[in-house]
């Protein structure tokens, strides 16, 4: 009788070692590009490893509903991606966050905690110039609010604190996505997270 497609395919039984988990943050305004990015390099990453997006907006959905956009709760929102960022990785899974993330603070405890339990964190920051963010905002949200209609937005009413060291950071208004995921990548194969070329 033959074997079952499933079990012959099963890594584990193969003696393959599973990857090692890490978790890939991504940082910056509204826009820049983070959604975009972290969608592209997950498709570079699977079939290879484990993957998971935890995207800023289905969080706020599905993990974070009920919380404003105050600081303490964008920095409570931080703190339970990144729960969710370390247990996910300690299972070997890549996992990539896109959110916002304004404050170096909660970036910087989240990384400590991380690192802390042995995880790899590699924080991305997408940059682009307010003009470039205006100019692509389909929505209107940024004419609205440096016209003052909205209140608590990142960038314009609220602060974005940029990274001071991050691994990488990625000009989202001069580089194609490309671009931007090739050396995104070269940065995780430089740290052994991901097989060389």
């Amino acid at each position: 009788m033959s074997q079952p497609a499933s079990a012959a395919a099963c890594p584990a039984e193969a003696g393959a070692e599973q990857p090692r988990g890490f978790i890939l943050w991504f940082t910056g305004m509204s826009g820049a590009g983070k959604s975009t990015l972290s969608l592209a390099v997950r498709r570079q990453l699977e079939g290879a490893h484990s993957v998971e997006v935890l995207d800023g907006d289905e969080v706020r959905t599905f993990l974070s509903r009920g919380l404003g956009f105050t600081r303490p709760d964008r920095e409570e929102n931080i703190r339970r991606i990144g729960y969710v960022a370390r247990v996910l990785a300690r299972h070997r899974v890549a996992v990539i966050s896109a959110a916002i993330s304004p404050y170096r603070d909660s970036r910087d405890e989240v990384r400590r905690l991380a690192t802390d339990a042995g995880t790899p964190f590699i924080e991305v920051y997408a940059k682009a110039s307010l003009e470039a963010l205006v100019h692509r905002d389909v929505k209107g949200l940024y004419k609205k609010a440096l016209a003052g209609e909205i209140p608590h937005f990142t960038g314009v009413s609220d602060p974005y604190e940029p990274p001071e060291s991050p691994e990488v950071t990625v000009y989202t208004d001069s580089e194609t996505v490309e671009q931007s995921v090739e050396r995104i990548l070269a940065a995780l194969r430089q740290r052994g997270l991901i097989a060389q070329r």
